[in-house]
């Protein structure tokens, strides 16, 4: 029994990561940390090496899952913490891949992939960032896009 809880732990931790990636984009990235992700909304042409402040986000999101794996093993009756973190650790590399090795191919590990979701995630976060300012982006999301973006009709944008 615990066994599954466990795993049902981490899998609501990985889809709750989703809303609070959301979340973040839209009300602290382009909120009051705007100048920590205002480079990520350039392109690539003006941006100077490889890391972009942006990349401190990484940073802030591995607090609460370090602060869950800590607080899990520390605290016995605290254990299925572990499994959040956990799950913000999964959500974190599904992130990674999609985001920054997919989508804006800062990692050169796999070729286009070609599937309706895989369209719509590239052209909702093509759309996203076709401007180039804080305010009036749409599509905060990562793996949950408007349905909007996953129509025929749609023109192909990429990032």
């Amino acid at each position: 029994m615990n066994g599954l809880f466990y795993v049902l732990i981490t899998l609501l931790a990985v889809a709750a990561m989703e809303f609070v990636a959301w979340f973040a984009h839209k009300y602290i990235m382009h909120g009051f940390l705007w100048v920590w992700h205002e480079d990520h909304h350039k392109p690539h042409h003006e941006k100077d090496g490889f890391f972009e402040k942006n990349d401190l986000f990484f940073l802030v999101f591995a607090i609460p899952s370090a602060s869950s794996y800590i607080c899990g093993f520390t605290f016995p009756e605290y254990f299925w913490l572990v499994f959040i973190g956990i799950g913000i650790s999964i959500y974190g590399v599904i992130y990674f891949l999609i985001h920054d090795v997919y989508i804006h191919r800062r990692f050169k590990w796999f070729k286009q992939l070609d599937s309706k979701y895989s369209r719509g995630i590239l052209r909702a976060h093509g759309a996203h960032h076709a401007v180039q300012t804080k305010e009036d982006c749409e599509s905060f999301g990562l793996l949950v896009v408007a349905k909007k973006y996953f129509q025929k009709n749609q023109r192909k944008v990429s990032s």
